[in-house]
C-alpha cells in the first residue's frame, strides 16, 4: 500500500483554463450553513428526514419544511421545498458581517456571474442573501442575519440513539477538478486533503473554511451536480444507531454504502438515499485543521484505503449517481462531461473496485487468503 503523503502544499498545477482571480475581495465565509432541495414528495422527505433521521422541524407549511440539528441554533440546516424535479437549490453558507454581501456581490459581478439579492423573509429564518449562479454552474447563496431557535444540545429527553448533531460538510462533483480548487481557493477555502495520480491528476479535493476537513469537496465527475449532504453524530455507536433503526424498519434499502472509516478525513461513515435519491452521509470524528500551518494530506488514487480505511469496495452507484442542480430560475444546470480520466474509471480492478497496482492487489489477495 502506497502511504499518504503529509506535505505543507501538494501542488496542484495551474489549470489552463483557470477561472480569474477577481480583484474584489472575496466575501469572509464562517461555515457551510444550510442546503436546500427540491423534493418530488414532500410527505414522504419529511417522514424520512424527521421521523427516521430525526431531525428537528423548526417551520413548515405546505410548500416547504425547515429542519435543524440537534446542537444548531439557526433556523434551519435543511431546507426541503416541494417541486417537480428532484434537484439542489442552494448551497449555502454564512458570511461574517452583513458587509460580505456587498463583498460577495462584488466577487461575482466581477466573475460575470448571475447574482440576485434576495431580502429578508425571502427564506425563512434568514435575513438578506445574495444568491449566485457560480462559475463551475452550482446555486451558492451567502447570508449573515439569523433567526435563533432553541439550541436542543441539553434536551436529552429528545435525542434519539443515532442523533444529528451538526451540519458538517457539502460534496460537489465537477469536471475540472484542479480549476475548481483554484477558484475555490479565491474565495478563501483551504485544501486539506486531495487525491492524485503518479502524474499529478487531482480528481477530488477537501476544502474547508471552518476548522474541520471541509465544508465541502470538489469530486471529479460530470457536473454540475450534488454528491451528497453531510450531517454529524457524535460517535460511531450514533452511527450504528441508525443502521438499527433501519433495519428494524425494514428501511435497509436507504443504505447505500457503509458503515466504515474513510481515510481521507479519518471519519467514520455511513452512505443513505433518500426518496429522491438524494445521497446524506452521516459522519463523525475527522479532526481539527484550525492552524494555519495544518499540512495537507495526498492520498494515491490507486490506494484502496483512500475511500474506505478497512479496504472494502466501493459500490458503483456511490461514483456514478449524484442529484442535479438548479439555476436561479429554478432550472436544472446540464451536465458537462468530465474529459479526462474519472476516478471510476481508474480504480476499477478485475475484482471490482479494488486496489489496482499489481503489487496492491497481490497484497490484497494474500490477506483474503490468510482470513
Amino acid at each position: 500500500m502506497t502511504e499518504p503523503v503529509v506535505t505543507d502544499r501538494n501542488p496542484i498545477p495551474a489549470p489552463a483554463n483557470r477561472i480569474p482571480t477577481p480583484s474584489s475581495p472575496a466575501p469572509d465565509i464562517v461555515r457551510c450553513a444550510y442546503m436546500e432541495i427540491v423534493v418530488t414528495d414532500l410527505a414522504a422527505s419529511r417522514a424520512f428526514y424527521v421521523d427516521v433521521l430525526g431531525l428537528v422541524v423548526t417551520e413548515e407549511d405546505d410548500e416547504a419544511v425547515y429542519l435543524r440539528s440537534f446542537e444548531e441554533f439557526i433556523h434551519h440546516n435543511l431546507v426541503l421545498r416541494k417541486g417537480p424535479v428532484a434537484a439542489v437549490a442552494a448551497f449555502s453558507y454564512r458570511v461574517r458581517t452583513p458587509e460580505d454581501l456587498d463583498l460577495a456581490v462584488a466577487f461575482y459581478e466581477e466573475l460575470g456571474c448571475r447574482v440576485e439579492r434576495r431580502t429578508s423573509g425571502w427564506t425563512k429564518g434568514i435575513g438578506d442573501s445574495v444568491r449566485v449562479e457560480d462559475p463551475l454552474g452550482f446555486p451558492y447563496e451567502f447570508f449573515h442575519e439569523v433567526e435563533h431557535v432553541e439550541r436542543l444540545a441539553w434536551r436529552y429527553d429528545l435525542q434519539t440513539p443515532g442523533c444529528l448533531v451538526r451540519l458538517d460538510h457539502f460534496n460537489q462533483v465537477t469536471p475540472d477538478v484542479p480549476r475548481a480548487v483554484a477558484y475555490m481557493e479565491d474565495l478563501g477555502f483551504r485544501v486539506t486533503e486531495d487525491i492524485q495520480d503518479e502524474a499529478g491528476t487531482t480528481y477530488a479535493a477537501w476544502m474547508r473554511r471552518k476548522p474541520t476537513v471541509h465544508d465541502t469537496a470538489m469530486t471529479g465527475g460530470d457536473g454540475p451536480r450534488m454528491h451528497h449532504v453531510a450531517f454529524a453524530t457524535h460517535e460511531k455507536h450514533n452511527i450504528i444507531a441508525i443502521c438499527d433503526k433501519l433495519g428494524a424498519l425494514r428501511l435497509s434499502d436507504h443504505i447505500e454504502r457503509g458503515p466504515g472509516r474513510h481515510g481521507v478525513s479519518n471519519a467514520f461513515y455511513l452512505y443513505l438515499r433518500d426518496p429522491d435519491g438524494h445521497r446524506i452521509e452521516i459522519y463523525t470524528q475527522d479532526y481539527w485543521t484550525g492552524d494555519p500551518d495544518n499540512p495537507v494530506v495526498t492520498w494515491d488514487v490507486h490506494d484502496n484505503q483512500r475511500r474506505d480505511w478497512w479496504g472494502n469496495s466501493v459500490v458503483p452507484s456511490w461514483y456514478t449517481d449524484a442529484s442535479l442542480v438548479l439555476d436561479l430560475d429554478g432550472e436544472p444546470k446540464p451536465l458537462v462531461t468530465r474529459t479526462d480520466d474519472s476516478e471510476m474509471e481508474v480504480t476499477i480492478g478485475a475484482d471490482g473496485f479494488s486496489y489496482t497496482r499489481e503489487g496492491d492487489a497481490a497484497k490484497g489477495f494474500k490477506l483474503g487468503n490468510t482470513l
